[in-house]
């Protein structure tokens, strides 16, 4: 983890750049075989690059009843409660999301107002592999379920084996989620974007992944078919002062460093005597860590910035744009007005960024790779459509008719300006 001393402002944005592991044009390439492949092939190329990737080969695609009711055995009741209580935090907090929006009457007899629609079909991708995250099960599958998405697909990538992870295949049972297909990375997003004989085509697809998934994603919505978020590899970003606890700065860093080799963590600070017992802290730390070769190599992309003040910590987290921003400082909620860019934020050296990941109640799908500059994370409002509405009466008509026909006339269109007087004539005839 280098560490960089009072960067000139001119510097942030070369310094802000994440790391890339596949070079952009192979990325790329690669990636829009695999769609291809897909949209061609079916199931058949979906099997194919399954075995590729994940070593399993003749693949049932679709799991089955028994599988799911065999997983329940497999997960400990100890973590089945965790699963419950998170469960009922993450539904608590995007039960608030639910707004009904009051009709507006923008003039007499001009009615507006907008009502909210599920979007039928939704695609879950969940990452798998040495880390199936079941939790993200939760923070898709639950605002899914509340929005009232009709049919709920949810792909994951299987093991060596062809078999699911009993957590992630317990937790979507939990949830009420059914329809589960064994198939991971890019050939996943191709399935669920487009179809196969197997798998059904959904409208829009959620859910985080590596650098294939997330380059799947950006490819597909380039056809029309709508995703969530740029969701790539997982970052997070402390800024932390004097009195930050070193060793939970260290551990919060490392909780997204294991994630895998392309993530990225960052620290920024005002101490240089922190940085240093930080630093010893991550070597402790690391010693004891199951996955610290995965941590290791996502440190060695990764970096500290020592600068000046609390306010530049601030501007340069802004400019990075975080996907999680921990402000390990005292009196953080003071701060909070100044962060303008950041996918989720935690306030204090309490709030550590895995409680948000499992429990806390907000949802840990976020926009990565600096798209938090203009991306929110996933909520209720991703799983639905807002459409717009408005009646307009009689007199209504009368009070806004000749403002759409002035404007339709300077704008040369006249049938847009007719449709408005025939109804104008109608009801001077009428009198």
């Amino acid at each position: 983890m280098k560490t960089i001393i009072n960067p000139a402002y001119s510097e942030w944005e070369n310094y802000c750049k994440r790391p890339v592991l596949v070079p952009a044009e192979d990325l790329e390439n690669k990636v829009k075989d695999i769609i291809e492949q897909v949209k061609l092939g079916g199931d058949l190329a979906v099997k194919k690059w399954t075995m590729l990737f994940d070593k399993a080969s003749d693949v049932n695609l679709k799991v089955s009843a028994e599988e799911i009711e065999e997983a329940e055995t497999g997960v400990p009741e100890e973590l089945k409660k965790a699963i419950a209580v998170a469960a009922d935090n993450i539904r608590t907090f995007h039960e608030t999301q639910k707004i009904e929006e009051a009709v507006v009457e923008t003039m007499p007899g001009v009615k507006c107002w907008r009502n909210n629609a599920a979007i039928e079909k939704v695609g879950l991708y969940i990452p798998g592999g040495s880390a199936p995250l079941f939790s993200t099960v939760l923070m898709l599958g639950i605002p899914a379920l509340i929005s009232g998405c009709k049919r709920i697909v949810l792909c994951t990538p299987p093991d060596g084996d062809g078999n699911i992870n009993p957590a992630v295949l317990y937790t979507a049972s939990f949830l009420g989620i059914k329809e589960i297909y064994k198939v991971g990375g890019a050939q996943a997003i191709a399935a669920l974007a487009y179809g196969t004989e197997t798998i059904p085509k959904v409208d829009k697809i959620f859910g985080p992944g590596n650098q294939y998934v997330t380059k799947a994603k950006e490819l597909i919505q380039k056809s029309g078919v709508a995703i969530d978020l740029p969701a790539g590899p997982s970052e997070v970003l402390v800024i932390a002062d004097a009195n930050a606890d070193a060793d939970f700065v260290a551990s919060d860093l490392l909780s997204q460093a294991e994630h895998g080799p392309d993530s990225q963590v960052v620290l920024l600070t005002t101490c240089n005597e922190l940085l240093v017992q930080v630093k010893i802290a991550l070597k402790d730390q690391l010693r004891v860590l199951p996955r610290s070769v995965v941590a290791e190599k996502a440190l060695a992309n990764s970096f500290a910035v020592v600068f000046e003040n609390l306010r530049d910590c601030i501007e340069f987290s802004n400019v990075y744009a975080p996907e999680h921003l921990i402000l390990a400082v005292d009196k953080a909620e003071n701060y909070a007005a100044q962060i303008r860019n950041a996918g989720s934020v935690f306030l204090g050296k309490y709030s550590c960024e895995s409680a948000g990941d499992y429990a806390s109640g907000t949802n840990h799908t976020l926009p990565t790779n600096g798209y938090a500059r203009s991306y929110s994370g996933v909520s209720l409002d991703s799983f639905v459509k807002k459409i717009t509405f408005q009646n307009i009466s009689r007199e209504g008509l009368k009070n806004i008719g000749n403002t759409v026909e002035v404007m339709a006339e300077a704008e040369q269109l006249w049938a847009h300006k007719n449709a408005v007087s025939i109804r104008l004539k109608k009801l001077r005839d009428e009198n």
